[in-house]
């Protein structure tokens, strides 16, 4: 590998040679990386994406996500941050599992395998990561710290057992939390969800619903559409619970976000899945009727998000119920429609009123009765053709008629919790977290059940509860496969030493997820998870990159994990992160992203020996602005190549001319001083420098690209400028381009006669009285006099201004 860019041979054969190794040595030898424990609070950069699944090699897609990280970490570098930009392993749970088990490996020597190959390729690529700070959850040294926490949120009452229809991957073979199971399929395997009941482990996320959607005005760094995400999944809405009452004098509660509608219910419904269904006095000529519709309707919920309008469906199950504020007798109906994790999983309908209402009537000809006027306009329910949902006065509704819009609402609410017949409440979409997985491949849960003493925490000091090694069939059964692992299962009860069994199941992988940004901070802490100390001083994280598909599922716990924390004294911060930055998917030739399971990807490795690492980097970034997708082509390689090979021309060159003039690359001049051709670069190259800084904060680096594409071809005539401003020009340019080309930058920045790094210099600044102004201000004078002054935009024709 040449030390320099040599001449003849880059001139003659049009191709850049590649300095990767050469640089990638140095920087390892000058430890450029390495973040300190403890950085000083005002130049801390904490920037990360989410870490990988090793489920396979390096692909095109985590190259773009990683590149884009590490120029963000090295453009801060260069601003003088102590940049700390970690990396790691997701490496239990279903993902690398099903890869292992579709190989017939052991899923331990299948994960550790990739591992390794990951980790070369993301050297070869030359990311800025510390690896002093690698994590791997499927390592005892961070698993157990995982089961740690676990314990500590079942020591504070938030991790709990409870029995109920859970989604069943039939595939994958175990349960699936509501976020891995949305649109009724596997988030793995995208196999159609069925539906068990099991006993399971759960966190109480829902405690923390509030605080989870009210502090997302606080994240002003992250995308509006995923807070909007975010909002709509934890779905916190105001209403009341009422309760009607069933013929045989049960309350039946029904949860509205409407109760000013009350007077409008014609009928009622009940999901096909809630568990009060089969307790219902449904009468006996129609209980095999309403059960195998039941059965049906479940079917066909697993497998959309939503019934469509003209789909909806129901089956009248023949019991009546009594409206608390009407006495009248109601049809209840079971309807698709209807989901049960919202509310009691029972509505009250009001057709002249709700859409989904309305279209159900209006299918099986059930009544609809108006009772929210807008205006003067009086419902003619034969007439409607379509429910009215607005606000508006309360008709047709006794004691409240003529209240209008929250008048109306409150008054229903008070009038329903002063006679005992109801509630005012707040429901969620959000529903507690399933964390128990019957796979192999995971944490195992640290509880004990005794018979004496039921569910017992592990003793934190025998922790980790280390997953069993040797020969074990690990193959998913349906249930754990270390139920049958005797060894494993039979300890004695911590608290009275009798004879026990531990829980088999193993834990979600998006608990090893929850937290690792955090073991980052001080990955080889023996007596706990982190330093506080050092937790305080890099948190919350400045920049943090990732897919939008974990808008509803892990970017949620997370933050659930923080709150928590912070609540038991560990964390002073409330929010782990305070930019959010949603990379696009790079996309194959067919238009499908890049997945490792769908077996579309492109390995970068044999582009990087073909063309190099940076014309690589560039072809990427220089495809779409980075949340967009990437539809991945070969044909941005030669475009990366010229603008490379004319840019490494232009820096050689300058070199040449300057001869043995000292160069200072941040040298400022007096536009005034200049040359017309000189201060038109000039400004030029200032342009340039403000252009940047914005695109590459909102990581538009394609046009970062273009801007110094535009640059180079202003200032590439040289021999017309000034000698100094060409240095000036070739140094900065380098600089501009060092966070996209680390390896070619190097290069450049030693042969321009400067080091040790381009990164321990400084990030151009713009010399603000270099911009051309956006407005001009013209002297108004009347016979000779001046009578003021205007201010018209610079490029103004002499037609405009007159």
């Amino acid at each position: 590998m040449q030390d320099s860019f040599d001449t003849t041979t880059t001139t003659h054969r049009g191709k850049l040679p590649d300095p990767a190794p050469k640089w990638q040595q140095r920087w390892e030898e000058m430890k450029l990386f390495r973040a300190p424990d403890k950085p000083d609070p005002d130049k801390k950069y904490f920037v990360m994406p989410m870490f990988a699944y090793p489920s396979g090699n390096i692909h095109m897609g985590h190259f773009r996500n990683y590149t884009m990280t590490d120029a963000i970490a090295r453009k801060r570098m260069m601003e003088g941050h102590q940049v700390l930009h970690p990396f790691g392993w997701d490496a239990f749970g279903l993902p690398a599992e099903q890869a292992a088990i579709n190989r017939g490996m052991h899923p331990e020597e299948w994960t550790l395998k990739n591992v390794a190959q990951s980790r070369a390729t993301l050297q070869r690529i030359g990311i800025s990561f510390d690896w002093s700070r690698e994590v791997n959850s499927c390592m005892p040294d961070y698993y157990k710290w995982t089961q740690w926490m676990f314990v500590q949120l079942y020591k504070h009452g938030l991790a709990y057992r409870k029995a109920s229809n859970v989604n069943w991957c039939p595939t994958c073979n175990t349960v699936l939390a509501n976020e891995q199971a949305a649109g009724g399929v596997c988030w793995r395997c995208e196999s159609a969800v069925e539906t068990k009941n099991l006993t399971q482990w759960y966190f109480k996320i829902t405690e923390y619903a509030d605080r989870l959607q009210d502090d997302l005005d606080e994240l002003t760094g992250w995308p509006d559409n995923l807070r909007a995400l975010q909002r709509n999944w934890i779905g916190r809405s105001y209403g009341a619970e009422i309760d009607f009452t069933l013929e045989n004098g049960s309350k039946f509660p029904i949860f509205t976000t409407r109760p000013d509608t009350i007077f409008g219910v014609t009928f009622m419904c009940i999901a096909p899945d809630s568990p009060l269904l089969p307790e219902l006095p449904v009468p006996d000529d129609r209980r095999a009727a309403v059960e195998a519709f039941a059965k049906e309707a479940r079917a066909r919920q697993q497998q959309e998000d939503h019934v469509p309008s003209e789909d909806k469906s129901g089956f009248d199950t023949g019991v009546r119920v009594t409206n608390p504020l009407t006495d009248e007798l109601i049809p209840l109906w079971v309807a698709d429609y209807v989901l049960s994790g919202y509310g009691t999983g029972c509505i009250m309908a009001v057709p002249a009123h709700d859409q989904r209402d309305f279209e159900f009537a209006r299918k099986y000809s059930l009544p609809i009765r108006p009772v929210i006027q807008e205006g003067d306009e009086e419902l003619d329910p034969n007439t409607m053709t379509e429910a009215k949902s607005s606000w508006g006065t309360m008709v047709n509704s006794g004691q409240f008629n003529g209240l209008e819009g929250q008048a109306g609402f409150d008054a229903v609410i008070d009038y329903v919790c002063r006679e005992g017949i109801g509630r005012a409440q707040k429901q969620y979409h959000l529903t507690d977290w399933l964390i128990s997985r019957q796979r192999y491949w995971g944490a195992p849960i640290p509880m004990i059940e005794c018979e004496q003493c039921g569910y017992v925490p592990v003793p934190e000091k025998d922790l980790p509860v280390l997953l069993p090694k040797g020969d074990i069939d690990f193959l998913p059964k349906g249930r754990s496969p270390l139920a049958d692992v005797p060894e494993f299962m039979n300890v004695k009860c911590p608290k009275c030493d009798g004879d026990a069994q531990r829980d088999p199941d193993t834990m979600d992988t998006f608990m090893c997820s929850s937290w690792y940004f955090l073991r980052y901070v001080d990955p080889k802490n023996k007596k706990a998870p982190f330093d506080k100390e050092k937790a305080a001083a890099w948190l919350p994280i400045d920049y943090y990159m990732g897919g939008i598909t974990h808008a509803t599922g892990h970017l949620i716990y997370f933050r659930f994990f923080t709150k928590f924390l912070k609540d038991i004294g560990w964390l002073t911060v409330n929010e782990p992160a305070t930019r959010m930055f949603n990379h696009g998917m790079v996309l194959d030739s067919q238009g499908f992203v890049m997945s490792k399971s769908r077996g579309n990807v492109i390995s970068p490795i044999d582009m990087m020996e073909q063309h190099g690492v940076d014309p690589v980097r560039v072809a990427m970034f220089f495809a779409t602005p980075g949340d967009r997708e990437v539809l991945w082509s070969e044909a941005g390689m030669v475009g990366a190549e010229r603008f490379l090979l004319k840019l490494d021309q232009f820096v050689r060159s300058t070199k040449e001319s300057l001869g043995k003039e000292k160069l200072d690359p941040d040298a400022q001049f007096s536009v005034d001083d200049l040359n017309t051709t000189d201060r038109t670069v000039y400004r030029k190259l200032h342009q340039t420098i403000a252009k940047v800084d914005r695109d590459f904060d909102n990581m538009q680096l394609n046009t970062h690209i273009a801007a110094v594409m535009e640059l180079l071809n202003e200032a590439a005539p040289g021999d017309q400028l000034g000698v100094p401003l060409r240095g000036v020009c070739a140094a900065t340019m380098v600089k501009l381009m060092a966070p996209l080309t680390p390896h070619l930058a190097e290069e450049w920045w030693e042969h321009l006669g400067f080091g040790p790094s381009v990164f321990k210099s400084t990030w151009p600044q713009v010399n603000e009285s270099a911009l051309p102004s956006d407005t001009q201000t013209i002297a108004v004078q009347v016979n000779g006099k001046l009578r003021g002054q205007v201010a018209l935009p610079a490029d103004a024709s002499e037609d405009d201004i007159v």
